[in-house]
């Protein structure tokens, strides 16, 4: 997520340190940096941050606020102002009978809160709105819908704006639904894109008139688009369930902030102060006033246990526990400062931490979360090195020992082994949820992968082969069948007297013997032929130390692969291939190197052919 410093700096009293050291305290203590610039040009952007916000921490932290509450704890610098610890307003006086919320699915919606506003005006947004939202690389489209994305990056929670002109007015009121698509539904996006859905695909509808509107947590859609026209608008600020929302998305093929966020399920309880946030910003840059606001909050007996407002999530820790498995010796003082500095109210009783998670911590469940926010804050380079104990015996290498053997045995022939998957077309073994739908079983036998390797080896043989050479592989791996899992060995060709599967103490693997691993390229080949005459007398060392010599180091291969006689003069025919470690070679590179080996044959005496 893009970050902007100086909207950051809202929430400190004191200056921040620059980019660089704002990104190398959450490199050390948080997040990644994926990218990061230090434009000073205007107080506003004062630099951006990329921020790799992990999806445990996507609930909180997919906003300038969670950020800013990390960054307070790492810098144990107190933040001015913090808008989920301020007070909600009360809206019981401007419930009416204008606006409805009918919520059908709300095992996908446990949240719905809704707003009607009138006469507000549609404008260009001011520039300090329009340039905060530019800082993190968001285009301004015009105040009400700015209103709602700069909420969104505020403090995390995704809201939308319709229309009211554009929805069916009846018996004097709106109704807004949440349920499932219907077969063969169709709707248009903002950007005009069309959809048809499937039931799976949750949609915000017009329900007095039963027709979609948006795509829940996904994208609004074009029927109840806010225009210049626009005076009367609903604001939906709501929590739609993750799995539902990131299936819809895939299938769609659709992403989006809005998206991105419910994935991650934030708290249903962000909501309100979605509403509170959005509300006051829309009646400063658009005027208007607020009519109603309807607050749909279904139970839910699993996570509610039929209370008003969800329980408070506490977690306890000993001071034992923390220091044995980080391998620390933090002091009570210490994990007590970590608790305060990331705004965890904690009761300490003895040795035994209990923290109340605030609702938007929706990764803290269970002590080893705890653990890892003491850590992570006071320092994982506080943390002494330790020495591994002895091993307490000699691990079995009889199994290990013998594969080698095995391989080695094969290599030493001139085989090249081979690592396949272990699915299969058909097998004893189905799998439930294939990874490959052409491949939903396990194998039964590696024969087949074989062969569609030896048709990929005929590709990739000029790198390992001389051209007068098969390719022969083997492979050693395991077979799922009917009556247990078995390793076994197979090859492309026949190899007289395979070696048993046994320990040998005096045996030393291939591996050892050929010393340090040699990197290969990821860049495609190329293959060239040259022929030549030579004196009788000549051998095929001098062409070939010709050759290599005006190759250089992007001949990767230099195979002799046929030689004869005629009328008291010799020819050679070689096979060249050549690879470069950080580039694609071009043919008229190739054809460069050839065109000066022939060059310099020709002035050694050798007629190429």
């Amino acid at each position: 997520m893009k970050i902007s410093r100086g909207w950051l700096q809202k929430y400190f009293g004191t200056a921040l340190p620059s980019v660089a050291e704002i990104a190398e305290a959450f490199t050390f203590h948080a997040f990644e940096i994926e990218e990061s610039t230090d434009d000073t040009s205007t107080a506003l952007s004062a630099g951006m941050l990329d921020v790799k916000v992990l999806p445990n921490r996507a609930a909180d932290c997919f906003c300038h606020r969670g950020i800013a509450r990390e960054l307070s704890a790492i810098l144990d610098l107190p933040l001015k102002q913090d808008p989920l610890r301020e007070s909600l307003p009360e809206y019981g006086g401007l419930r009416n009978t204008h606006l409805k919320i009918e919520i059908e699915t709300p095992e996908k919606c446990s949240r719905y809160v809704g707003a009607l506003v009138r006469g507000v005006k549609v404008r260009p947004s001011p520039d300090w709105l329009r340039k905060a939202l530019e800082s993190v690389g968001q285009r301004s489209i015009n105040n009400i819908v700015d209103a709602t994305n700069y909420v969104m990056l505020n403090i995390g929670q995704p809201l939308h704006a319709f229309d009211t002109g554009r929805l069916k007015l009846e018996a004097g009121g709106w109704k807004i639904g949440i349920r499932n698509a219907k077969p063969g539904e169709k709707i248009t996006t903002l950007s005009n894109e069309n959809y048809e859905l499937t039931p799976n695909i949750l949609l915000i509808t017009d329900a007095n008139a039963d027709a979609p509107i948006a795509l829940a947590g996904i994208k609004g859609g074009k029927a109840a688009e806010i225009s210049e026209a626009t005076t009367d608008i609903i604001i939906e600020s709501a929590n739609f369930d993750g799995t539902t929302t990131r299936k819809s998305a895939q299938s769609l093929k659709l992403f989006t902030d809005a998206s991105a966020r419910f994935q991650n399920r934030p708290s249903p309880e962000l909501c309100a102060y979605g509403m509170r946030d959005v509300l006051a910003l829309i009646i400063e840059v658009a005027g208007g006033e607020i009519m109603g606001v309807v607050d749909e909050y279904p139970v839910h007996p699993e996570q509610r246990r039929g209370a008003e407002k969800p329980e408070p999530r506490r977690v306890s820790v000993t001071l034992e526990k923390i220091n044995g498995v980080l391998g620390s010796a933090f002091s009570r003082d210490e994990v007590e400062g970590v608790f305060k500095r990331l705004d965890l109210p904690a009761v300490c009783e003895g040795q035994t931490f209990t923290i109340t998670a605030p609702f938007e911590r929706t990764d803290l469940n269970i002590p080893e979360d705890l653990i890892e926010e003491v850590g992570r804050i006071l320092g994982y380079d506080r943390i002494p090195a330790t020495e591994l104990p002895a091993l307490s015996g000699k691990p079995d290498q009889a199994r290990y020992r013998g594969i080698e053997k095995v391989k080695d045995f094969l290599v030493e022939r001139g085989f090249t082994e081979i690592s396949t998957q272990s699915f299969a077309r058909k097998g004893d073994i189905e799998l439930a949820n294939p990874l490959d739908k052409t491949k939903p079983a396990l194998r039964t036998n590696l024969s087949e992968n074989m062969q569609e390797a030896l048709k990929q080896a005929k590709h990739y043989a000029p790198l390992v082969l001389s051209p007068n050479e098969k390719p022969k592989l083997f492979e050693i791996g395991t077979v799922f069948q009917k009556e247990g899992e078995r390793l076994v060995v197979e090859t492309s060709e026949p190899v007289p007297d395979l070696p048993p599967i046994q320990e040998d103490p005096n045996y030393t693997p291939l591996a050892e013997r050929l010393g340090a691993f040699k990197p290969y390229s990821n860049y495609p080949f190329i293959a060239r032929d040259i022929a030549f005459w030579s004196p009788s007398e000549a051998n095929d060392g001098h062409p070939m130390s010709i050759i290599r010599e005006i190759a250089g180091d992007l001949l990767t291969r230099l195979d002799l692969f046929d030689q004869f006689e005629k009328n008291g003069r010799t020819s050679f025919a070689y096979r060249l291939v050549f690879q470069s470690f950080d580039r694609t070679l071009t043919d008229a590179e190739a054809n460069d190197i050839m065109a000066r080996i022939s060059t310099a044959l020709a002035a050694n005496g050798f007629e190429v052919r």
